[in-house]
């Protein structure tokens, strides 16, 4: 964010009689990659009524320390005391971030979602998306687990990408997009070797084509061609074995992947062709 917006942090006390303070940057803190972690904490503080200046100059103060739990209670007040003030609506958005630093990822999806509900043409929206993908990101599980979180995050960058291609934040969205298509693929692939082991060869065929045509630019691309190549050979379909072959050894020809296939062919008395027919030709012509 540019250095303008990141003199807008703090609320200036001499407008509402009191002595001035220094600014502090809101939007420098919501970039920060630092911070110290806290415990959680759903408990309200106690009403006081106090003004809103006061309230949110305490929430960024516990931010400039790095005290993110005790910063996301006053944030929460600002928005209980002065719901409709234009620091209610800063406050949504630094809270979520409050709430990532210290891992209440739940909590700091749903702030930043309302900000969004709320607030949809705010320049700031783009971040609220960049933050929910970002708590979402965090808790992928590895490929052995259940991968909600990552269909999650790829859904949260990918609008983030569509929506606002030219934010500072959609470069790193579209490397995240990137990483998250890879662990899918590596689900899939995971399953596929898991139902090709037990032989049920169709199955495996299933989560193997999953890669070849929704995660094809994936680092899974090689093994799921060669996996093609030994589960269509042990059904007895040369033709789909052959062709997966020709596809796995044309892009990737020095792989390991690529000799194993061949092997695998060689055995039987084939070669790699190619049949523009198959699905796996046309998945391939649908991406290069």
């Amino acid at each position: 964010m540019d250095v303008a917006r990141m003199r807008e942090a703090r609320l200036p006390f001499g407008r509402f009689g009191f002595s001035s303070i220094r600014t502090f940057a809101a939007s420098a803190v919501l970039a920060a990659a630092v911070g110290l972690a806290g415990c959680s904490s759903n408990d309200e503080l106690p009403y006081e009524e106090r003004p809103v200046e006061q309230i949110y100059n305490t929430a960024m103060d516990h931010m400039e320390a790095g005290r993110y739990l005790p910063a996301t209670k006053e944030f929460d007040e600002v928005e209980r005391q002065h719901p409709y003030s234009e620091w209610a609506r800063r406050s949504m958005l630094m809270n979520a971030y409050a709430n990532y630093k210290i891992n209440q990822y739940n909590e700091a999806i749903l702030s930043a979602q309302r900000f969004i509900s709320l607030h949809p043409s705010n320049r700031d929206v783009p971040y609220a998306y960049y933050l929910i993908g970002l708590s979402y990101y965090e808790q992928i599980s590895d490929v052995g687990r259940d991968q909600k979180m990552t269909e999650n995050a790829l859904a949260a960058f990918t609008e983030l990408a569509r929506r606002f291609p030219q934010s500072e934040y959609a470069r790193d969205a579209r490397l995240k997009i990137d990483l998250t298509h890879d662990h899918l693929a590596g689900k899939e692939m995971e399953i596929g070797r898991y139902y090709l082991k037990r032989r049920d060869y169709i199955a495996a065929i299933n989560r193997f084509r999953v890669v070849v045509e929704k995660y094809q630019t994936t680092t899974h691309t090689p093994e799921a061609l060669q996996r093609l190549t030994e589960a269509y050979l042990s059904l007895g379909v040369a033709a789909e074995a052959q062709t997966a072959a020709a596809i796995l050894g044309y892009n990737f020809p020095g792989s390991e992947w690529y000799e194993d296939s061949y092997a695998l062919l060689a055995n039987k008395g084939l070669e790699p062709v190619e049949n523009k027919d198959s699905w796996i030709s046309r998945a391939w012509k649908t991406v290069f």
